[in-house]
């Protein structure tokens, strides 16, 4: 008989979110049943409630979810019932991509995490009102629901002991700032790395460069008081993009040398560009900000030949099977401090969590399931 959980469904574009009864699909081999204690809001969730990422509605997103699992598929050997777990993206585990360690470029990761008709590849469905299809499956989960049927390649095990609120965010948005240091990126000791827009990407960049003891980790922002928490996560110097020359800026940090590294994690072409333009002899940056189908970026081509690279990365290159954990232990060890960057709402203030989301009020909203 079909679960009934309480979801956020999103009705259409520009609406708010509303919260409905909803029915959840038999379990299939590969399906796991979690109860959702947190999940994080990410800038994608926000992306499809503006329409800037199309997605069936009326429907469930959210791809940032932490719980517990209940029940578990025939085929499931990942978890097992009462098992903490994060939730992250989907994939085949099947394609080249997969096989050799880089599942974020899975061959059906459109497809399977965000273009997906809400449907399973098989085209059922996973949610239902009413009797009514639902968009669903969001990055294998559509974790704005106290339930969800969730594909067995987007559920990590984590430890029982970590607070599944700060859990949440590593599915996406702090694995996608911190991968994209530790696993694309891999600045050398001694080297210069500037991290352009501090929301949760972009400290998550932050608080990973701090791992490694570069000359320079720089954060680049037009709001202060991110820029004064990313110092407390490990930023050596703030440039405040609305006060201050920022090429001046930076090429004084660098002694004119240019910067080895930089992070654009804003989708605005005018940023990236000033990224790119900042990159000293064979300086590298990483795109890794979302931004609307057939955006096109102007360079100065003259300026790549001094062997500068850019290079665009999806959820930080990562294996969340194993950056996940990583990322947990290293909060164990009071390396990353999530409580930096988590403020956290009942999940029945998901609508005030999105507009401080939206104006910068709330750095990671997350939302709790206590009272659901």
């Amino acid at each position: 008989m079909p679960t009934t959980t309480t979801a956020a469904v999103l009705e259409a574009p520009g609406q708010p979110f509303a919260f409905h009864q909803v029915e959840l699909d038999d379990l299939r081999a590969d399906e796991v049943l979690v109860r959702m204690v947190a999940a994080g809001l990410c800038h994608t969730d926000l992306s499809v409630q503006a329409g800037h990422i199309p997605f069936p509605l009326p429907g469930v997103i959210g791809h940032e979810g932490a719980g517990v699992v209940e029940a578990v598929g025939s085929a499931v050997t990942r978890v097992a019932p009462g098992d903490s777990v994060a939730l992250s993206f989907t994939s085949c585990g099947r394609c080249g991509q997969c096989r050799g360690g880089h599942p974020a470029y899975c061959a059906t990761w459109l497809p399977a995490n965000i273009f997906n008709n809400g449907t399973r590849a098989d085209g059922s469905a996973t949610l239902r009102r009413g009797g009514t299809v639902l968009g669903g499956r969001f990055f294998g989960q559509s974790s704005l629901s106290a339930k969800a049927v969730v594909d067995e390649r987007s559920v990590v095990k984590v430890g029982s002991d970590l607070p599944l609120h700060l859990v949440a965010p590593l599915g996406c948005g702090i694995q996608t700032g911190a991968g994209t240091v530790l696993n694309v990126l891999r600045p050398e000791p001694g080297s210069t790395l500037a991290v352009f827009g501090t929301g949760a990407v972009g400290l998550a960049a932050i608080a990973a460069a701090a791992l490694t003891p570069l000359s320079a980790v720089i954060a680049v922002d037009l709001v202060d008081h991110r820029l004064d928490v990313a110092l407390g996560l490990g930023a050596t110097h703030r440039v405040n993009a609305g006060t201050e020359d920022i090429a001046k800026a930076l090429a004084g940090i660098t002694d004119g040398a240019g910067l080895d590294y930089a992070i654009d994690t804003t989708a605005n072409m005018s940023v990236l560009r000033t990224a790119v333009d900042a990159l000293g002899t064979l300086g590298r940056a990483a795109a890794i900000g979302a931004t609307t189908p057939g955006t096109e970026l102007a360079l100065d081509y003259q300026g790549l030949l001094v062997g500068r690279s850019i290079v665009g990365v999806t959820e930080g290159d990562a294996d969340p099977e194993s950056l996940i954990p990583l990322l947990a232990g290293l909060y164990r060890q009071d390396r990353l401090p999530l409580d930096a960057i988590v403020r956290t709402y009942p999940f029945s203030e998901i609508n005030q969590a999105v507009a401080d989301a939206r104006d910068g009020t709330a750095i990671k909203p997350v939302l709790l399931f206590d009272a659901v």
